[in-house]
């Protein structure tokens, strides 16, 4: 059983694959990974505090109370994760006050979009409370482990989108987005969880969506047979790293390796 998580790692560079699943190598922590991590975590938060915020949302709730029931209910989280993290951020010589700066517009932005969601859907609506959140859609499953005997695969969503006739995986990204499309690690992620979807749903998944948080920008990914046969390629090609003695050759000239916390140890073996 292999991770989706293998399957875009073998995109960027096979040998580093090998170094990591074979020789167990660990790459040292980056900064970009710890805020990563807080940003993850704050969101996995934020969707199962969902239900609570919607459920006390009384009739003749203004906007503003809305939001600032968001707004309150998000920093606290923040402040929670960042407070578990704390030896993390350490690692990589951040202070908790600047992971705090670094990530407060993207969960305060957060708060506004879903409290204008929600006041538009009271809108049209008119209802509220227990009554608002039977009916609100899409629902939100967070962090769902999942996994698929057939495929010999296993990972962990970011965020499935529950509508009433599908479901929709969605990943979250931190960094830069490509000027368009997604970048093809990220493709690869998203459709091989709709894939695991399928199975463990018994329903068709026709798209995902990756969302890059520093962008505030989601992006469609549709699906298709060639994708699919794709991803059935790469976890073929994942298992061949994993079963092999020899580690495949470095890449030539690639800007990857100066960004690699495995370069020193990559020219060794």
């Amino acid at each position: 059983m292999i991770s989706v998580s293998a399957l875009s790692g073998y995109l960027y560079c096979p040998r580093k694959l090998y170094l990591q699943y074979v020789l167990k190598l660990e790459e040292p922590p980056k900064e970009s990974l710890v805020l990563g991590t807080v940003r993850h975590n704050c969101y996995d938060a934020i969707n199962k505090t969902e239900e609570s915020i919607v459920k006390s949302i009384g009739r003749g709730s203004v906007f503003e109370t809305i939001l600032t029931a968001y707004k309150r209910e998000h920093l606290r989280i923040l402040h929670e994760t960042i407070e578990k993290n704390t030896q993390q951020i350490k690692n990589v010589s951040l202070a908790p006050e600047d992971v705090f700066s670094k990530t407060l517009n993207h969960i305060m932005l957060e708060s506004r979009q879903r409290a204008v969601n929600i006041f538009s859907f009271i809108k049209k609506k008119n209802i509220y409370g227990d009554e608002l959140w039977e009916a609100l859609t899409p629902k939100i499953i967070s962090e769902l482990s999942i996994q698929s005997d057939d495929l010999g695969l296993r990972g962990i969503i970011d965020m499935i989108e529950v509508y009433p006739d599908k479901k929709i995986p969605v990943e979250l990204k931190t960094g830069s987005s490509p000027r368009e499309g997604v970048w093809p690690g990220h493709k690869i992620q998203v459709a091989a969880y709709g894939m695991l979807m399928e199975g463990e749903f018994n329903q068709p998944v026709q798209e995902g969506y990756i969302v890059y948080l520093d962008a505030n920008d989601r992006r469609k990914v549709p699906f298709n047979v060639f994708l699919k046969d794709e991803i059935k390629s790469l976890i073929q090609k994942v298992n061949a790293i994993k079963g092999s003695t020899e580690a495949p050759a470095i890449l030539a000239n690639s800007p990857k390796c100066r960004s690699c916390g495995l370069r020193e140890k990559c020219a060794q073996v």
